[in-house]
């Protein structure tokens, strides 16, 4: 049977960026509604960026099929919305006077090793259609999010955050690599109907 030219998509939910993501919109509303107003803007604007990041993955695995182009364009925002959030997280610290974690401090390694440490699977496994046997959820953070005070738990989801945007730079790159590749949908078109015409010649 001939391979359509629009491939399998959709798959985000096997994605480590996206679960990544999924976790820290959890950890976000979760840390708004304890240690913000919830009246103020600043709520709403963490809320909606760490949604922002969340939902332009899916959009953009949903885009994969059709448009590599939306797909980056989506991943990009997604990218870009999380950054906004660490600026937040960062800001909350800093006008505080509460310490933020150095990358390789203690605190910050172990909250890395909660994490499945399968980030460089992460775009192969989305791609392949291999699912992962373990889906990381905001459970594997909750006993630690949901009892720390506010400087700790801003600074565990400031790593998760991190890692959430290290899993998008690498896609990002996949992505980047396989559109310069294999081109997108008008390609592929063109490619199925050269495919068919050379059949009906032959």
């Amino acid at each position: 049977m001939t391979e359509g030219f629009i491939p399998p998509h959709g798959g985000y939910k096997d994605l480590l960026s996206h679960q990544k993501a999924e976790i820290v919109y959890d950890a976000t509303v979760y840390f708004c509604d304890r240690f913000i107003d919830r009246r103020s803007r600043t709520h709403d604007q963490m809320v909606q960026a760490a949604r922002s990041g969340k939902q332009n993955i899916i959009e953009g695995s949903m885009a994969f099929g059709t448009s590599k182009e939306t797909e980056i364009k989506l991943t990009n925002v997604a990218r870009a919305s999380l950054e906004e959030l660490l600026a937040d997280y960062r800001d909350f610290l800093r006008t505080r006077g509460l310490r933020l974690w150095e990358k390789d401090s203690k605190e910050a390694l172990y909250v890395r090793r909660l994490g499945n440490n399968r980030s460089h699977e992460s775009y192969k496994s989305y791609k392949t259609n291999e699912t992962n046997e373990t889906n990381e959820t905001y459970e594997t953070y909750r006993p630690y999010i949901e009892t720390r005070p506010p400087e700790v738990v801003a600074n565990i989801i400031i790593c998760l955050i991190h890692q959430a945007n290290y899993l998008l730079d690498r896609q990002l790159k996949q992505l980047e690599t396989a559109f310069v590749r294999e081109g997108g949908l008008r390609e592929r078109m063109t490619k199925a109907r050269l495919t068919e015409r050379g059949k009906a010649l032959s």
